[in-house]
């Protein structure tokens, strides 16, 4: 009897560890020291899938070489779409790995917790109140391109995937431009999921130090006051608390002031909405950047990672309710008139006069000279050292503007409203053409930088004269009302000096081109006469002959210069194309008549 019950036990363990080992992930398997590549993490998820109702794998998208972007869900009840789980009450978490596909912690880290979660039955109480979104692999073309030299600063994996996506674009500069198909297919999935929290895992380059975790939440100007008191007061202490019990200890992202010195302090500013958390910030969702710290070995970087998810899900479950309630009012907020009447930052600037000291957990290091390249650069040993430097995160707005009731964009514009609508903007055609007084913007010294960046151009320099005219619109033109939660969003897009505007993108291009010129045989008869008659033209043109010797030996300069003074030049160069409505009754009879 003993016998067979000795069997039978033999039996049952061996079962137990088939079972373990078949859901093994490939980073286990390694040992720690390999990730899988693009098939193995899909069929991984879609096995899981198989055998737990708690799982549901369905692509939200095709990446340019035609793959599908992956999301996996993970909720106890085996609900599905974001209408089910809206419903059920629960909290949305979005967690996405990849974007540089290089940096894969948090890919290996996710197919474990969705395992241990959804197969072994661990932490099952945490989805009491939340549901998960995984994306595992979002730049699933650049993670393709697979090899053991794609992260020079990176201890580990053995191989890794590429930065950037098949089309040399960095999809975590494309938030607010959405040019690749990837960030494009992501907006549409955000907008029907509307995640509460949001997880965008990295891993970090730059300086050498103890932590194996740093970590970045918007508490520095973009969000909300509630939503903002509520990242900093409460979700960030749970979280440093909770990782350092774990004998993880976590430090916000670091930047230094000055790099070769590292004493100079530490600075943190806002995040552009071209990012991942800086443009969920905006649309009123907290977003967690996880930097793990690259020079750590691999296995450690995604123990930590995984430790990180947990410890949110885990302030998420007992949060739950306090979050809702503070994303409700923020969206409320934005949409509401009151938020309209007050300056709204569009640019931040630290203010290098305002610091804390604290306590930083770094490593010693000597500054040495290049023999070779003669630069001068911080050489670190294998010794930890404890710093108490100064941090700089008190930020204040630098520019700032008064939003309208809402904004016109002309119809001919169509690239500019598709993007919007990407961003669950809500716009309304217009019927019929419309001739209003609109508030613009003429654009003067537009200046581009010479190289390329994300596959545009961009505009790095220009002024702004903010002017008042009577602009006919023509029917299927669309007005933009501002009483709603992407507010913040469109204003970034639209208003010129916005952090990645539309206009900096170089959407609005065209409008600096000249467009019609004279021939000189027709021009030099009509400036001979324009000088004559108009002696403060004659001052003007003198003295521009005397202080711009370019311009005096340039005949053509000359002739346009006079050109442009005639009513044959366009009126319409450099003049924002995009309106702004600050009359509330205007754009109530507009939408009356839709």
């Amino acid at each position: 009897m003993n016998k067979i019950l000795s069997c039978l036990f033999t039996l049952a363990w061996t079962m137990v560890l088939c079972q373990d080992n078949q859901y093994q992930t490939f980073f286990e398997q390694s040992g720690g020291s390999e990730t899988p590549r693009y098939a193995q993490t899909i069929e991984y998820f879609k096995n899981l899938a198989a055998a737990s109702s708690w799982i549901t794998c369905t692509p939200f998208g095709k990446s340019p070489q035609g793959r599908d972007l992956p999301l996996v869900i993970l909720d106890k009840d085996g609900l599905k779409s974001p209408a089910e789980i809206r419903k059920s009450g629960k909290l949305i978490l979005l967690i996405q790995a990849c974007i540089h596909a290089g940096e894969s912690e948090g890919k290996d880290a996710g197919m474990m917790l969705f395992r241990d979660i959804a197969m072994n039955h661990k932490y099952t109480g945490l989805l009491d109140h939340v549901s998960v979104l995984f994306i595992p692999i979002f730049n699933v073309d650049g993670h393709e391109r697979f090899g053991p030299y794609n992260r020079i600063n990176q201890n580990g994996p053995k191989e890794m995937g590429w930065r950037v996506t098949a089309t040399d674009l960095n999809l975590n500069r494309d938030y607010l431009k959405a040019d690749t198909p990837e960030i494009q297919a992501w907006l549409r999935m955000f907008n029907d999921w509307s995640p509460d929290f949001f997880i965008d895992s990295h891993t970090t380059d730059g300086a050498d130090y103890q932590y194996v975790l740093t970590y970045l939440i918007e508490i520095y100007g973009t969000m909300g006051k509630d939503l903002t008191g509520w990242s900093k007061q409460v979700f960030t202490p749970q979280l440093e608390k909770q990782l350092l019990d774990k004998n993880i200890p976590v430090f916000p992202y670091i930047t230094f002031r000055d790099w070769t010195n590292l004493r100079s302090g530490l600075i943190i500013k806002p995040a552009p909405p071209m990012l991942s958390q800086g443009y969920t910030a905006l649309r009123n969702r907290p977003g967690l950047l996880i930097e793990t710290h690259m020079l750590k070995p691999y296995r450690q970087r995604v123990e930590a990672t995984y430790e990180c998810m947990l410890t949110v899900l885990r302030i998420l479950d007992r949060e739950y309710a306090t979050l809702r309630k503070l994303i409700a009012e923020s969206d409320a907020e934005t949409s509401s008139l009151a938020f309209r009447q007050q300056p709204f930052p569009l640019q931040f600037r630290i203010l290098e006069n305002d610091s804390v000291m604290v306590d930083f957990k770094g490593k010693e290091y000597e500054t040495v000279k290049s023999d070779i390249t003669g630069q001068s650069y911080n050489r670190y040993l294998d010794k930890p050292a404890n710093f108490r430097i100064p941090s700089f995160t008190n930020n204040q707005p630098s520019v700032t503007v008064k939003l309208p009731e809402a904004y016109i964009i002309p119809a001919e514009w169509e690239t500019v409203i598709d993007r919007l609508a990407l961003h669950g903007v809500k716009m309304v055609r217009m019927k019929k053409d419309e001739t209003l007084t609109v508030n613009t913007y003429k654009i003067k010294n537009p200046q581009w930088q010479v190289n390329p960046f994300e596959g545009r151009h961009p505009i790095i320099n220009f002024e702004t004269e903010e002017i008042i005219e009577e602009q006919t619109f023509p029917a299927q033109s669309v007005l933009v009302p501002m009483d709603q939660p992407a507010a913040k969003i469109i204003a970034h897009c639209l208003e010129p000096e916005g952090n990645g505007s539309f206009l900096y993108w170089g959407f609005f291009d065209a409008i600096f081109e000249q467009k019609e010129y004279t021939e000189n045989y027709v021009i030099e008869p009509i400036l001979a006469k324009m000088v004559r008659d108009d002696p403060k033209l004659k001052e003007e043109f003198e003295q521009k002959m005397a202080t711009d010797s370019a311009f005096a030996k340039n005949p053509s300069r000359i002739l346009n210069w006079f050109f442009m003074k005639t009513p044959y030049f366009d009126q319409r160069k450099n003049i924002y194309p995009v309106g702004k409505v600050y009359d509330a009754a205007i754009v109530s009879d507009i939408l009356k008549d839709r």
